[in-house]
Parts: structure tokens; C-alpha cells; sequence
């Protein structure tokens, strides 16, 4: 088995000519194809697992790398080596995809951290939302019973308005208090501080349940409102 680097999955040394390797999926001594197996995609990017990433730097990571597993450098290869080409390729783009979007990006840190099950979504209205929650299913039923009834909406649509703007400043109010904890991981994450990380997840976690809650309701508003 190849030697591993300390805080990822990655060889540190090529798994065919036993080289050092200057990064993920492809030697620059052979230019063998490495197994990523495990590892995680901050690794596959050369990345600590930080939240704050620089967007510009990715996309050239994102994109040298793209180059390095194109099809057209593989035309004299095996069959086998063409296939993981297109693997690794995929396993590349899935990466890129969830790096690049600040809210997949936590919570596939958390996911990784062992802090998120998959597909754990909890929908349960925030307590201090109850009434206005309560009150906007209130003005949707109400909405579609109009709608059936072919009578006037105007005045519902205008509740309706008024309560999505509301829910969408709570939204942003979320994505700001998820920055700045994000913020603070990072700076847990470079100080070593293992108690405090823990907390810090607890609060992300707590950060995307809310934001998924609130955003469902917003485009369940939009919704009713496109087709009012």
C-alpha cells in the first residue's frame, strides 16, 4: 500500500513508478493514473478543510486539472486507464461542483467530519417562527381555495408578497451568520482547537437546517404566487 499524507487519503508517492507525486490523480514522473479512493475533495484540490476558499484559484485548480484527465491525453493508453480516465474525471467534476457552492461545501464538511448523515434535514420549524409559518400556510390555503373558487386574489397575493419578502431577509440573515461562523472554523481549524471545532459544527449544523427551512417556504411561496 502506498504511503499516505498525514491529513488525506492521497499517495504521497506514485502506486506504479514509486516517485514522489506533486498532487492527485496523475504522476509527473510516469504518468500513471492514482487511486483517490477515500479521498476527500479539499484533498483532491490540494486544500486544508477550511470553509472560505478562494474562488479564482479553484477554478484553476479545477480546470489544470480537468486538462490533465482529458480524454486526448489518454489516446494511446488501455482500454482500463481510458475508463478511470473518465472516473477520475467525474469524481473531478462532483468536487468542483460541491466546493464552489458555499452551502454544499459545509455541509460536506460536516459530512466528512462525521457531524452529518446523509440526507438529515430537519424541518421542524424554528420556534420563533412558529406564528409566522403558521400564518403563511393559513394565506396559501387560502390562496388555493380562491384559485378553485376563481375568486378574486389580489389581496391574498399581496399577503403572500409581503411574506416571502420577510422570509427572504430571514434567509440572508441566515447565509450572513453562516459566513461568519464559517469564519470561525477556519481560524479553530488553523489554532488546532478540537473543542471549539465541535461546537462550531454544531452551530453549521444548526445554521443549514434552519436555512433549508426557510428557503423551502420561500419557494413554496414563489411558487403559489407564479401560478396565482
Amino acid at each position: 500500500m502506498s504511503p499516505l499524507s498525514a491529513n488525506s487519503h492521497v499517495p504521497l508517492v506514485c502506486t506504479s513508478c514509486h516517485e514522489r507525486l506533486q498532487g492527485p490523480f496523475i504522476c509527473g514522473t510516469c504518468g500513471k493514473l492514482q487511486p483517490t479512493e477515500g479521498t476527500d475533495y479539499f484533498a483532491l484540490f490540494g486544500l486544508p478543510r477550511k470553509l472560505l476558499i478562494e474562488m479564482a484559484g479553484l477554478e484553476r485548480k479545477f480546470l489544470r486539472l480537468s486538462w490533465k484527465l482529458h480524454p486526448d491525453n489518454f489516446v494511446n493508453a488501455t482500454e482500463q486507464e481510458r475508463e478511470l480516465s473518465l472516473k477520475r474525471s467525474s469524481e473531478l467534476n462532483d468536487a468542483y461542483r460541491t466546493l464552489k457552492d458555499p452551502f454544499a461545501r459545509v455541509e460536506y464538511l460536516l459530512a466528512i467530519e462525521g457531524e452529518r448523515k446523509e440526507g438529515e434535514k430537519k424541518q421542524q420549524a424554528p420556534p420563533e417562527l412558529l406564528e409566522e409559518v403558521f400564518e403563511l400556510n393559513e394565506s396559501l390555503d387560502d390562496l388555493r381555495e380562491a384559485k378553485a373558487a376563481r375568486s378574486d386574489v389580489a389581496t391574498l397575493k399581496e399577503k403572500l408578497h409581503a411574506a416571502e419578502k420577510s422570509f427572504s431577509v430571514k434567509l440572508a440573515e441566515v447565509d450572513a451568520e453562516m459566513q461568519a461562523t464559517a469564519r470561525d472554523w477556519d481560524k479553530a481549524l488553523d489554532a488546532g482547537e478540537e473543542a471549539s471545532r465541535k461546537k462550531i459544527m454544531a452551530r453549521l449544523n444548526e445554521h443549514l437546517n434552519r436555512r433549508s427551512y426557510i428557503r423551502n417556504l420561500v419557494v413554496s411561496v414563489a411558487k403559489e404566487l407564479a401560478e396565482a
